[in-house]
């Protein structure tokens, strides 16, 4: 299956692309079949059930909202940001419309269960929806699973291992699934990766509007750094963890650009703009994650700032190259930090970078796949272990250093000619591999690694 540009950088909220993106997802696709299959007049009330990584730390990462308000019938790129809070507490107060359509009553104690200690069978970020009627006879029933970057499956989906698409995906002129097959592609046509790529979105839109859909992308996340650059103040949760990022950007203003390494200031700044937004809860791009979100946007922000002759050609070939890397893992490991640890996320992410500014810093096709590589098999074996099950510790730091290992790595690509001893589909592979070996305590359920030796004194953890 051709994975698109567009699966893999989605306008959204944070602060969990599989624990809020996700669940909202589900929820409206449940609330829209009731409608489709006539149910939504004789439903009385809904019940939604959390199963495992979002059981647990589902309530830091937004689950709560992303539930209430995808059964309203929200959408994770069109609800008012600004107008969450007061929404969820006019549903708390005991009334939820379901897709804006019907009125059911709702008691949070009853209606939304966080399953600590059960999981679903395909994924661990599972999750149920049921209907009742007046009487109390169950309606309809459907299971979801949310696996990384926004993706969500049905249970019938899920157990044969196929995405839940909007449409149909047409034929692509250029099929590849491994890194192998897309190096051999660019050998026999003369393209470039990011080539490759336009040539499959031409087959299922018009490509001035993959360019236009890109641009609206690109203009995202200079939004959101922004933003994170302006607001002030405490994050959500509990840990108390104060924004950085408007002082950081005051500081690099105020500097004489003598310091050769201060580059990398800058870096470090977009990333943690980005990560503070969504840990805030605010408007990013999904790419590939939410918990990732910072680093392909710092990555980018450093061409189009720092590097001489950047161009808007050049953030669209960065975001096409990016996408291809991006569809490989996506394809042939995972990046779900609840299945694979964040080596899934921010691994992928690095990966993602690199790959798209290898493209744009003239490097051959091989260069690019061995940028891509480096930048991968330097995040193998990377843990998830969010303090309080909050993407804040370490994740907004850990955006920032994903991003500048992402420029390493296209500088170590480009010394070379594209000649490597690991390719990427080997190291792909490990890396699925290495999650699959992963203890289950390391994969986003905040019960090791920094998450359970930080937490030693008992922190009072509140919903974002």
């Amino acid at each position: 299956m051709f994975v698109s540009v567009f699966d893999l950088f989605k306008i959204g909220i944070g602060p969990s692309s599989s624990h809020t993106v996700g669940p909202m997802l589900a929820a409206r696709m449940f609330a829209a079949g009731l409608r489709a299959d006539g149910l939504l007049a004789k439903c009385a009330r809904v019940r939604a059930e959390l199963f495992g990584s979002l059981g647990v730390t589902g309530r830091g990462h937004g689950a709560t909202k992303a539930v209430l308000l995808g059964l309203e019938g929200e959408t994770p790129r069109g609800v008012d940001v600004d107008s969450i809070a007061a929404r969820v507490a006019a549903i708390r107060e005991g009334r939820l419309n379901l897709m804006g359509e019907r009125a059911v009553k709702f008691n949070e104690r009853e209606d939304l269960i966080f399953h600590k200690r059960k999981s679903l069978p395909f994924h661990p970020n599972g999750m149920t929806y049921r209907a009742f009627a007046e009487n109390g006879d169950e309606l309809e029933a459907r299971a979801f699973y949310s696996i990384g970057g926004g993706f969500v499956y049905d249970e019938k989906a899920a157990a044969a291992g196929e995405i839940i698409a909007d449409e149909e995906r047409p034929e692509v002129p250029h099929p590849f699934s491994s890194g192998r097959e897309l190096l051999h592609i660019c050998a026999q046509t003369g393209m470039a990766i990011s080539e490759v790529m336009m040539e499959n979105e031409k087959a299922m839109r018009e490509e001035k509007v993959v360019r236009e859909e890109l641009a609206e992308i690109w203009f995202a996340m200079q939004e959101c750094v922004a933003r994170g650059g302006r607001n002030e103040g405490v994050l959500p949760g509990g840990l108390q963890v104060k924004r950085r990022a408007p002082q950081l950007f005051r500081r690099l203003r105020e500097q004489q650009q003598t310091n050769p390494l201060q580059v990398m200031d800058w870096v470090n700044a977009y990333a943690i703009a980005v990560n503070e937004e969504n840990a805030g809860g605010g408007r990013v791009v999904t790419a590939p994650t939410n918990g990732a979100a910072g680093v392909v946007p710092a990555v980018l922000h450093y061409y189009a700032k720092h590097c001489q002759g950047a161009t808007q050609e050049g953030v669209v070939r960065f975001l096409l190259a990016a996408a291809a890397v991006g569809a490989l893992y996506k394809m042939n490991a995972s990046i779900s930090g609840a299945e694979v640890g964040c080596q899934g996320e921010i691994g992928s992410a690095c990966s993602m970078a690199a790959a798209g500014l290898a493209e744009v810093s003239g490097a051959t096709p091989q260069q690019v796949e061995n940028a891509a590589e480096i930048a991968m098999e330097h995040n193998l074996g990377l843990t998830c272990d969010p303090i309080g099950g909050l993407v804040q510790i370490p994740c907004i730091e850990r955006n920032a250093v994903g991003a500048n290992k992402a420029i390493n790595a296209v500088r170590l690509a480009l010394a070379g000619d594209g000649t490597h001893f690991v390719s990427l589909d080997k190291v792909i592979k490990t890396m699925r591999e290495t999650g699959r070996d992963m203890k289950d305590k390391y994969k986003e359920t905040a019960r090791g690694g920094l998450a359970a030796n930080v937490m030693e004194v008992p922190v009072n953890i509140v919903e974002c």
